[in-house]
C-alpha cells in the first residue's frame, strides 16, 4: 500500500483540542461497542483496553485517552529485562554544558554490511532534565538500514516528534499505519507501540519531551488562519494484525532513560477498533502557511512554529518548540533581510532536510550545514548571519525575492540547558567545532563623521 493510498483513508486530526475520533478495521464492521466502553463481552470476542496520556483529573481540554478493542490485551508478554543499546542514553549529566556552537556534518549511515533497525539506530545527541523526573527533553537522531522485523517499540518516558531526512518510514502503530516521508513529520505519543519498516538507508531527527504533549501554538493576534492548519494533521485508521504462535516477538520499552525488552508469541498490533483523542499523527510541512513581514524589519522566529510542547507552568515557557522554515517571499523595504544578530534565552538546534545550492550561497543561515547534519546554539550565545551574508545584505537590491527555494530547515527550540552526550561530542565521528569561523570576517564599518554608510555595490 502506497503513502497516497493510506492518506486517502486517514482521518483528520485536530491536534490538542480534545476532539474524539473513532476508527474500526472494515473487515470487522461495528466492532466499536455502542453506548459504553466495556460491555460484558465486546463484539467479535475482543478485549477492551484504555490508554491515558494525561492524569485522570486533567481538565477536559487537555484530558487525553484512547480506548482499544483488541484481539489480546497488552498484558500478554513476559517480564522485562535490560536491553543494551549504548547510544540511546540520558548521560548528558556527566558532561559540562558549553556556550560554544557545536555543528555536525551529515550523520553517518550504517554500513551495507551492518543490519541496523530503528531501535538500534537511535543515538542521543543532547538533553536536559530527566526522564525519571518527567521534566525536560532530549534530541536524538536515528540511522538505520533495515526494518524492525518481529519487534515493536514504545516510549514510557514521553513523546517522539520524528523528522525524516532520508528514506521513507513505514510506521505501523496500534492505531493503524502511517507512511512518513522526508518533508513530513509525525508524533508518536507516550506509551504508543509502533514498528518501523524502511526500504534502504534512512536517517532523521527526533525531539523527545518528558512532560506534556505537543499541540498547535495559540495564534493570538494572527487570528484564525496561518501557520499549521488543524485540518492538515492526519491520524491512521484501524488496521489489525492477527499473527500468533510467533517464536519470539520482542517488545522494547524506553523507561526511565533506559531500554528494556520483553517477549511474547503474537503481534501487539491487533487493535480492531479504537476511539479517543490520544492518537499518533503526521503532518506535511509543505502545507505550513508562513507569516511574514510585508513592510519593514523581521519577525521573530516564533512565526515559524508548527508545534509546541507546553510545560506544566501556566503561562510559562514551553518545554520545546518545533519550527519549520521553507520557501516564502521576502518583500520588505529598507530592511536588513537576514535575521538580525541575536542572543536568545533558548537553545536552538537546527537541522536541514533538503537544500538548494543557490539558496545556500547566500549564507543567511550560518555554518553551512548539509542535509542530514545539524548545529546547535546555547542560550544567550550570540549568533546571526555569516560574514559573507552580512556584506551581501548591505548591498543587495531590495526587490521581492523568493527565499529557501527547494530548501527545508527546521529548529528544535528549548529554554532548557541542553548538554551534549558523549556521542554528540566525539562519539558520532562528524562533530565540527569550527562554526565560530562563520563570523570571523565581519568587517568594521563605523565612521563617526559620516552618518550614512556608503558601500560599493559588490563585495
Amino acid at each position: 500500500m502506497s503513502s497516497n493510498d493510506i492518506n486517502e483513508n486517514q482521518l483528520k486530526y485536530l491536534t490538542g483540542f480534545g476532539n474524539d475520533f473513532q476508527s474500526e478495521d472494515p473487515r470487522c464492521p461495528r466492532a466499536l461497542p455502542e453506548g459504553q466502553n466495556t460491555p460484558q463481552t465486546c463484539p467479535y470476542g475482543l478485549y477492551a483496553e484504555s490508554m491515558n496520556g494525561s492524569s485522570f483529573t486533567a481538565p477536559r481540554g487537555t484530558n487525553k485517552r484512547a480506548w482499544f478493542y483488541r484481539i489480546r490485551p497488552s498484558v500478554c508478554h513476559g517480564p522485562f529485562t535490560k536491553y543494551e543499546q549504548p547510544f540511546l542514553t540520558d548521560n548528558w549529566h556527566a558532561f559540562p554544558a558549553s556556550p560554544n556552537h557545536p555543528r555536525w556534518q551529515p550523520f553517518l549511515l550504517p554500513k551495507d554490511t551492518d543490519n541496523v533497525d530503528f531501535v538500534d539506530g537511535l543515538r542521543t545527541l543532547a538533553g536536559a532534565g530527566s526522564a525519571k523526573d518527567r521534566r525536560g527533553c532530549a534530541i536524538h537522531i536515528y540511522v538505520c538500514n533495515q526494518s524492525m522485523g518481529d519487534r515493536a517499540f514504545y516510549n514510557s518516558d514521553g513523546d517522539f516528534l520524528i523528522v525524516p531526512q532520508q528514506g521513507e518510514l513505514n510506521i505501523l502503530t496500534e492505531f493503524g499505519r502511517m507512511v512518513v516521508a522526508p518533508g513530513e513529520v509525525c508524533v508518536i505519543q507516550q506509551g504508543m507501540r509502533f514498528h518501523v519498516a524502511v526500504d534502504g538507508p534512512s536517517r532523521g531527527y527526533i525531539l523527545e519531551t518528558f512532560e506534556g504533549h505537543f499541540r498547535l501554538p495559540d495564534l493570538g493576534l494572527i487570528g484564525a488562519n496561518g501557520l499549521a492548519n488543524p485540518r492538515d494533521f492526519l491520524t491512521p485508521v484501524a488496521l489489525y494484525e492477527d499473527r500468533d504462535e510467533l517464536p519470539d516477538y520482542e517488545l522494547i520499552n524506553k523507561f526511565g532513560g533506559s531500554l528494556f525488552e520483553a517477549h511474547q508469541n503474537h503481534s501487539p498490533f491487533d487493535v480492531v477498533a479504537w476511539h479517543g483523542n490520544y492518537v499518533p499523527y503526521k503532518y506535511d510541512l509543505r502545507k505550513f502557511v508562513p507569516v511574514n513581514t510585508v513592510a519593514r524589519d523581521y519577525c521573530d522566529p516564533t512565526v515559524f512554529t508548527v508545534l509546541t510542547a507546553p510545560s506544566g507552568i501556566n503561562g510559562g515557557p514551553a518545554v520545546a518548540d518545533f519550527l519549520a522554515i521553507s520557501e516564502r517571499w521576502e518583500v520588505t523595504e529598507n530592511t536588513f533581510r537576514p535575521s538580525y544578530f541575536h542572543r536568545n534565552c533558548a537553545v536552538e538546534f537546527m537541522g536541514k532536510i533538503t537544500d538548494s545550492p543557490s539558496q545556500s550561497a547566500t549564507g543567511a543561515l550560518p555554518g553551512g550545514i548539509q542535509p542530514g547534519g545539524a548545529q546547535m546554539t546555547a542560550y544567550e550565545t550570540a549568533h546571526g548571519p555569516s560574514a559573507n551574508a552580512t556584506e551581501h545584505a548591505f548591498r543587495e537590491e531590495l526587490k521581492p525575492t523568493k527565499v529557501f527555494q527547494d530548501t527545508l530547515v527546521f529548529f528544535f527550540l528549548s529554554p532548557l540547558n541542553l548538554t551534549l552526550t558523549a556521542f554528540g561530542q566525539s562519539g558520532c565521528g562528524v562533530y565540527d567545532d569550527s562554526m565560530h569561523e562563520s563570523w570571523i570576517g565581519i568587517k568594521k564599518h563605523f565612521n563617526p563623521t559620516k552618518r550614512e554608510l556608503a558601500l560599493p555595490t559588490t563585495v
